[in-house]
């Protein structure tokens, strides 16, 4: 029964990246910053629980948070602390998914047997009590994406704390810049 569970979330996961990637091939701009702004902007009655809802789904597809921060900035200039505290929720309730789901669908089993060597060494760097600044780095660093470390983190089973502390000090930094600029851009 698991095995059936797993090879349905396997293929609507994939459908659903591959109708997400076709729709950007077809129109990058549906995932620009100003297209997700009109986007929640459409649903004005319901437009906080609309951004809240995408804030917290959008790592499930491996889906930028950056975008998503500046939107609600721009938004939402007068409640800037909302956005950031919406932003680290989703941010940080995707980082955890990825951490236990990452053993759940068998990935890791996969990955120790095609790449062990690589596996092995990242095992030791992330189950040092040092690896929380391995982590926060990455999640800081805007070009990476902090669901990558995450996953790896799931897989090699780094402690959870040290993930967790990283990364929410990481993006607390990187998303409060993107919080304020965001803001400043809508001026």
């Amino acid at each position: 029964m698991l095995k059936t569970g797993k090879k349905i979330f396997y293929i609507l996961w994939g459908v659903l990246l591959i109708y997400l990637l076709y729709r950007y091939i077809e129109n990058p701009q549906i995932f620009s910053v100003d297209y997700i702004k009109d986007f929640i902007s459409s649903y004005k009655e319901h437009i906080m629980i609309v951004y809240i809802t995408l804030s917290c789904i959008r790592g499930f597809f491996l889906i930028p948070s950056t975008p998503f921060v500046i939107a609600g900035a721009l938004l939402f200039p007068d409640q800037l602390l909302l956005v950031l505290v919406i932003s680290m929720i989703g941010i940080m309730s995707s980082a955890t998914s990825l951490y236990y789901f990452a053993d759940i669908l068998g990935f890791s089993d996969y990955l120790e047997k095609k790449y062990p060597k690589k596996v092995k060494k990242w095992e030791s760097k992330l189950q040092s009590s040092k690896a929380t600044y391995l982590v926060l780095g990455w999640s800081f660093f805007p070009l990476v994406p902090t669901d990558i470390i995450c996953y790896v983190a799931g897989i090699i089973k780094m402690p959870f704390k040290y993930m967790f502390t990283g990364v929410f000090i990481g993006e607390l930094v990187l998303v409060t810049f993107y919080v304020y600029c965001g803001a400043m851009l809508g001026l």
